[in-house]
């Protein structure tokens, strides 16, 4: 039983909500910079515990959905349910049971439009995964992972903040843009992902020049992901599995102690 339920928590890669992290920290620049005043710091540590938490449930649901092609890529012989086999239905018992916990204390704490953000957060990730849909596996992939993602947890924070508008439209749009290059960089597809990636630096000169971004909301913005991206970059041309792992050590360890702090900072001091 005690290596079941190791097994459950590290398939959520909990590590991974730099992602979430990083998304708020965005929008409570915002907040800072606008000097909105935040009534609600602990609500706001509270959505981003949620929304990790959540995504937490959503990786190990991707996981799930494909341990069969996992099973044949040797660059992901450690995910949890490839490296230790768990009952399918305790799986399923895992996700669904940390999904409605989620939800439960979100409806009952937080702001109803919150909850509606975080299960678009789910139907999203539901339709990417899961059959008979799984936009995973088709040339609509993109628009439904990490991009899509991007924007629903920025918009998670700005929920909880007051104003769901905080973050202006064009950030958004860029986030969205940005975040599918990058996306495509870690899927190989090198000429898509430079063109989107010129397309994401037109919108951020219009943000730029419209001054719908400063200088450290842009370092929050980019500046992680670009170093993240440079090893993936890279791996489009020398080994795919090492530069990968640097890139998510960079991004997912590294950088995530750095929001955590801004944070902190941001809502206490």
């Amino acid at each position: 039983m005690k290596n079941m339920l190791t097994t459950l928590l590290r398939s959520t890669r909990i590590s991974w909500s730099s992602k979430t992290v990083n998304m708020f920290l965005l929008a409570l620049t915002y907040a800072y910079f606008s000097s909105l005043t935040i009534t609600n710091p602990l609500q706001i540590v509270e959505g981003l515990i949620l929304v990790c938490a959540l995504w937490g449930a959503l990786y190990s649901l991707n996981d799930l959905t494909d341990i069969k092609s996992d099973e044949k890529d040797p660059g992901k012989q450690d995910r949890a349910f490839i490296r230790d086999d768990v009952d399918r239905k305790w799986i399923i018992t895992f996700i669904v049971g940390l999904i409605c916990s989620i939800f439960i204390v979100s409806i009952l704490t937080l702001k109803v439009d919150f909850a509606i953000i975080m299960a678009l957060m789910v139907i999203n990730q539901l339709i990417y995964t899961v059959p008979p849909l799984r936009l995973k596996d088709t040339v609509l992939a993109p628009f439904a992972s990490t991009a899509t993602n991007s924007v629903l947890r920025i918009a998670s924070c700005c929920v909880l903040l007051g104003d769901l508008f905080l973050v202006p439209v064009s950030v958004y749009i860029f986030m969205f843009t940005a975040s599918l290059g990058t996306y495509l960089m870690y899927k190989g597809i090198p000429k898509l992902a430079s063109l989107v990636g010129v397309v994401a630096g037109g919108i951020l000169i219009y943000i730029l020049y419209f001054g719908e971004m400063n200088l450290v909301q842009l370092a929050v913005a980019i500046l992680p992901a670009i170093i993240a991206g440079i090893p993936l970059y890279l791996s489009l041309f020398s080994n795919k599995d090492r530069m990968a792992h640097l890139a998510d050590i960079l991004y997912h360890q590294v950088a995530l102690v750095f929001f955590l702090i801004c944070i902190v900072y941001i809502l206490f001091f």
